[in-house]
C-alpha cells in the first residue's frame, strides 16, 4: 500500500475498565498481547493446548473477561514448563529493568492477593505506604506470583521487539501512543505517591479531565492523579525521563497524548461530579522540555494538540518543533477559519481522517448536518449523486475515498488513517466514545477483513501524492 507508519494505541496492562488510557503501568506491556503460537515455536504450549484456548475468542470483538480467564490459564502452563535456559534470560531481563518491573510485578500480585485494585484499600496499611519491612515480606511470601509475572513481562518483551525489528526490516516503522496520565490504581502511583498530588491516605485531590468541548457538553472528568509537577522538577523529571527512554525502545516514534497539559492541565476537585467545575493550572512547559532534549536530542515525538489552544501553548509547541495533529473530520463543523480544513495545514504536522476517539469516516458523515454534509462532500470534489450515494460503506466507499483523497493532497508531512476508514467501515466499529464506559475499546477485525482492502488504490495515492518515491 506504500505506508511507512502504523500507530498503535497505548499497549500497557489494561485494569478493569479496559482503557489503555488507564494502564496498571506506565512501563509494563500488555500480556494479552502475547502470541500463543510464538510460545508453541519455543517448546512451552503444544498446538492442540493453543487450538483449545483460542476457540473460546469472538472473531470481532474482544471479550475481556473471558480473554483475560483463559489466558491466564494457559499462561501458567506455559510458565510451568520453563527450562534453564529460559530462566537465565528471564533474570537478565529482570535485572536490566529492575527499577519499574519489581514494583510491578509485586502490585500485580496483590492486587490479586486482596482481591482489591485501589492500592489504597488493601488491608494492610504497610503495604499501602509500601514501607520496606513489608515489601520485603510481601516478596518472600509471593514469590512464585511475582516470578510468574516477570515471566509474563519477559515474554511479552521478547516477542514485541522481534515483532517491531520485523516491521523495521520491512520498511516500518511503528507510531506509539503515550498517554500523558497514570491510573490511581497503577503500580506508578502506589511506588511513587510523592509524584502525584494526593493526600496522606493516598486519594487523589485534584484530578485530569478537560473542559466542555465538542466530545461533551460537561467536559470530560478522567479520574488520572494529577503531577506534582514542582517535586518532579528537584530531580529534573527523572521518572518521566525514563518512562520516554522505555517508549522510544519499544517504538520509533512516540505520540503524547495531550500534550497541552504541558503548557496548562485542567485541574478538577476529586470530589467533582462532572469535569465543569476545574481550572486551567500551569505546566511544567519549556523547563521539561529542555531536559528532554538533553537526555534524547533526537527524539521522534508526535504532540497530541487537539481541543483549547491558546498562544502560550502554540508558543510551547513551536519551540519543540514536535508536529502538531489535525483532524480532518472536524474541518467542517463551522466554516469560520477551522485549523483542520486540509488548505490550513503546514508541512510540519500529522494530518488524521480521525483518531480512537473519533467515530469512523462513514458514521461521522451521518451525524453532520445536511448543512455539514453538503459543504464536506463539495470542498472535496465529491459533488456527483452525492446526496444518494454518500451512505454506501465498505473498501470501495464513494465518500471514503473522496475525504481521503483530499487528506493526501494537504501538504502534511504525515498522513495516518484509522484501520476502519481504509475499509469505509461505519460507527458501528468505532473505537471509544468519550464520556460513555459501555462498548469501548473492543473492536477487531479478522485477517479477512485485512486481506480486502483495496491496496492498489491506496499505493497509487501514495505515488500519486509523492508520499512514497
Amino acid at each position: 500500500m506504500g505506508f511507512t507508519y502504523w500507530q498503535i494505541l497505548p499497549i500497557g496492562p489494561i485494569d478493569a475498565c479496559f482503557s489503555p488510557y488507564k494502564s496498571t503501568s506506565a512501563f509494563a506491556g500488555n500480556p494479552l498481547l502475547i502470541d500463543l503460537d510464538i510460545l508453541n515455536q519455543w517448546g512451552l504450549l503444544t498446538a492442540d493446548e493453543i487450538i483449545s484456548c483460542k476457540s473460546l475468542a469472538p472473531p470481532y470483538s474482544i471479550d475481556y473477561p473471558n480473554l483475560i480467564n483463559n489466558r491466564d490459564t494457559i499462561f501458567k502452563l506455559a510458565f510451568s514448563r520453563l527450562t534453564t535456559d529460559f530462566s537465565n534470560e528471564i533474570n537478565q531481563y529482570s535485572l536490566a529493568n529492575h527499577d519499574w518491573l519489581a514494583d510491578f510485578a509485586l502490585y500485580t500480585v496483590l492486587c490479586e492477593q486482596f482481591s482489591e485494585n485501589d492500592w489504597t484499600k488493601w488491608k494492610n496499611a504497610d503495604l499501602v505506604k509500601h514501607t520496606p519491612a513489608a515489601i520485603a515480606a510481601a516478596i518472600t511470601a509471593y514469590q512464585d506470583a511475582i516470578d510468574y509475572q516477570i515471566f509474563l513481562q519477559y515474554v511479552y518483551n521478547r516477542q514485541w521487539i522481534d515483532f517491531k525489528n520485523y516491521a523495521n526490516s520491512k520498511g516500518i516503522k511503528i507510531i506509539g501512543d503515550m498517554p500523558i496520565y497514570i491510573a490511581h490504581t497503577s503500580a506508578d502511583v502506589w511506588c511513587h505517591p510523592e509524584l502525584f498530588q494526593l493526600d496522606e491516605n493516598g486519594i487523589p485531590i485534584n484530578v485530569a479531565g478537560v473542559p466542555p468541548d465538542y466530545f461533551s457538553e460537561t467536559g470530560q472528568l478522567w479520574g488520572n492523579p494529577l503531577y506534582r509537577w514542582d517535586v518532579m522538577k528537584k530531580n529534573n523529571y527523572r521518572w518521566w525521563l525514563r518512562r520516554i527512554q522505555k517508549s522510544f525502545a519499544d517504538f520509533d516514534t512516540v505520540r503524547i497524548d495531550h500534550f497541552r497539559a504541558f503548557s496548562a492541565y485542567w485541574s478538577v476537585p476529586a470530589t467533582a461530579p462532572t469535569a465543569k467545575s476545574g481550572n486551567w493550572i500551569p505546566g511544567p512547559a519549556r523547563d521539561f522540555f529542555k531536559q528532554l532534549e538533553k537526555s534524547f536530542p533526537a527524539a521522534n515525538i508526535i504532540a497530541e494538540d487537539l481541543g483549547f489552544q491558546d498562544p502560550e501553548l502554540i508558543k510551547l509547541l513551536s519551540n519543540t518543533g514536535f508536529p502538531g495533529m489535525r483532524i480532518m473530520e472536524f474541518a467542517f463543523i463551522d466554516k469560520l477559519n477551522n485549523i483542520h480544513l486540509p488548505h490550513n495545514y503546514t508541512a510540519n504536522m500529522v494530518a488524521y481522517s480521525g483518531t480512537h476517539d473519533n467515530n469512523t469516516l462513514l458514521g461521522t458523515f451521518f451525524e453532520y448536518s445536511p448543512e455539514q454534509r453538503r459543504y464536506a462532500f463539495n470542498y472535496c470534489g465529491y459533488c456527483e449523486a452525492w446526496e444518494n450515494q454518500w451512505q454506501i460503506g465498505g473498501y470501495q466507499s464513494p465518500s471514503c475515498r473522496a475525504f481521503i483523497r483530499t487528506l493526501f493532497q494537504s501538504v502534511a508531512n504525515l498522513v495516518m488513517l484509522p484501520i476502519q476508514d481504509l475499509c469505509g467501515y461505519g460507527s458501528d466499529t468505532r473505537i471509544n466514545k468519550p464520556g460513555t464506559t459501555e462498548n469501548n475499546w473492543i473492536f477487531r477485525m479478522t485477517r479477512e477483513e485485512l486481506s480486502n482492502i483495496d491496496t492498489d488504490w491506496f499505493n497509487q495515492l501514495n505515488h500519486l501524492y509523492r508520499r512514497i518515491e
